[in-house]
């Protein structure tokens, strides 16, 4: 299922790799960046996620939170979160739903992997409806940052 702007949000409610679970109500009146990603340690998305870390300012800056998903384990998510001081939740979808629900599930990838996230962004407005969605064929590219910045500012 494709998911583009003016739809709602589909509702998650996941682990976190501190073990609490997060859901997306948690962040109503908020605007949210939500981020999934093929695998933790890997090098394309080591580079997403340090992007966010490293601009996060700018995020805050523009009333939004982000969170990243993928279907690593919270002990792993946990792991790479610690190597990388990553700011922001990583959440873990190890059931696969919430990544088919957005659109952003490959059902097979590289080395014969079958479900593992597609690497995709998603803008969700403070009322939990969708303003950008971006889902990504290749999972050697990176989502577009400064689209997902002019949205947040043109919800400000």
């Amino acid at each position: 299922m494709q998911l583009s702007k003016g739809q709602n949000a589909p509702e998650f409610n996941l682990f976190n790799s501190e073990k609490n679970k997060v859901s997306l109500a948690d962040f109503s009146g908020k605007n949210l960046v939500i981020l999934f990603f093929p695998q933790a340690f890997t090098g394309v998305c080591t580079t997403e996620l340090c992007s966010i870390r490293d601009n996060m300012n700018e995020y805050t800056s523009l009333n939004a939170e982000v969170v990243g998903i993928s279907v690593d384990s919270i002990f792993t998510l946990a792991k790479f979160k610690e190597e990388q001081g990553y700011n922001f939740n990583l959440l873990s979808d190890f059931n696969k739903d919430i990544s088919k629900a957005y659109g952003a599930f490959y059902d097979e990838f590289v080395f014969d992997m079958k479900g593992v996230s597609r690497r995709a962004a998603f803008v969700v407005d403070g009322k939990g409806q969708i303003q950008y969605a971006e889902v990504l064929e290749s999972a050697g590219d990176l989502p577009n940052f400064a689209a997902i910045q002019t949205t947040l500012s043109e919800l400000k």
